[in-house]
């Protein structure tokens, strides 16, 4: 029982020394060394961190570039678009990183006009320019520096030239599952990138730390880590759309794109304002008169034949001469008038026999 009190401290005195920092960072084969916790400041592009421990609390203000909130360092490394940066995160005493469960996320601040060795970090505004997770085998990105492998990240190939801040940060959720339980190790390295790239990120991508999370945030606060089929949701803002080709020059997807020529190549668009609409081509004259369209009768079975055909003039027959023709032909008796009606579809109404009787009075023909 003695031995296992004992046993306590000693632990804890080797977990907190095992805590770490980031020891350098290598670019294009030039190595930039880190300067340990408490010791000389020397000449280097990583700002020094105070200590080798957490931030704690996503409001702290060491959530900017780390414990103490390290002054700028005296260097600047130089790189260019595209360039991959190794960074060696190590333990004060040279061990192992101790921490394999949670996210790498990467993020870079413009200085503006003035070298980044004179710039205050407090006022940058960073946009995300990688997060690597939970891989799909079950592995943390951070177990690559636990096994004491340098974490690789490649700069936009676009980025515009300048002076930049680029800050790695590991997040240790181990003890994440309630509030309050999650670990940042933020670190800030300075940048003088060349080349002659466009590539800026759009306003709404800009952060800033304190202030880019919340305690209770997803992926900050986990807990169901450690259940079977957990899916990992990252913090803060997504990657800046410049940083995978989205645009360059703060404007990449702030219009939408123009769809007006885009059903020049048929077949190749499924957006309804893309899409071709045929017309019907219009029926030859063959078809008109042969083709019923659903049950309508064709043109030529509804055509009524003009009154002049072959430049001869056809007077129409009045109804009481087809009477008198049909009578007069035998094909009516003279005393079967309902049958002519009905066959002739003629009315005999009152003012149709009206207009017989005056005109038998004044003697004119009808």
């Amino acid at each position: 029982m003695k031995l296992a009190t004992l046993a306590v401290p000693v632990l804890t005195a080797a977990y907190a020394s095992a805590h770490g920092y980031l020891h350098s960072i290598s670019i294009d084969g030039q190595s930039y060394s880190g300067n340990r916790p408490h010791k000389a400041n020397d000449a280097s592009a990583i700002r020094q961190v105070a200590d080798q421990g957490p931030v704690k609390g996503t409001k702290n203000k060491d959530m900017n570039c780390g414990l103490g909130s390290p002054k700028p360092a005296a260097l600047d490394a130089e790189a260019n678009p595209g360039d991959t940066i190794s960074f060696e995160w190590t333990a004060i005493d040279g061990g192992n990183w101790i921490h394999q469960v949670g996210p790498m996320m990467t993020y870079m601040a413009s200085c503006g006009d003035q070298d980044c060795n004179k710039f205050d970090s407090t006022k940058a505004k960073w946009f995300k320019i990688d997060e690597q997770g939970l891989a799909s085998s079950g592995t943390w990105a951070q177990k690559q520096i636990f096994d004491q492998k340098p974490f690789k990240v490649s700069l936009p190939k676009n980025i515009a030239p300048g002076n930049y801040l680029i800050r790695q940060e590991v997040i240790a959720l181990h003890a994440a599952v309630s509030v309050g339980g999650a670990e940042f190790y933020p670190s800030c390295s300075q940048l003088k990138i060349g080349g002659s790239g466009t590539g800026k990120p759009k306003s709404s991508e800009l952060v800033s730390f304190p202030g880019a999370y919340d305690d209770e945030d997803a992926g900050i606060v986990v807990p169901d880590i450690f259940n079977p089929g957990f899916k990992y949701q990252f913090p803060g803002p997504k990657i800046a759309s410049f940083v995978n080709g989205g645009g360059d020059s703060g404007n990449s997807g702030d219009d939408e794109e123009d769809d007006s020529d885009s059903n020049s190549d048929s077949g190749s668009h499924d957006h309804p304002s893309s899409t071709v609409t045929s017309k019907k081509p219009a029926p030859t004259k063959s078809q008109e008169d042969t083709s019923p369209d659903h049950g309508t009768p064709s043109k030529s079975s509804s055509k009524i034949p003009s009154p002049t055909q072959n430049n001869t003039t056809v007077k129409p027959t009045s109804r009481c001469k087809q009477k008198r023709g049909l009578r007069s032909s035998g094909m009516l008796p003279m005393a079967d008038e309902s049958k002519m009606d009905s066959s002739m579809n003629v009315k005999r109404h009152q003012r149709h026999i009206n207009r017989v009787k005056r005109s038998s009075s004044f003697g004119l023909k009808h």
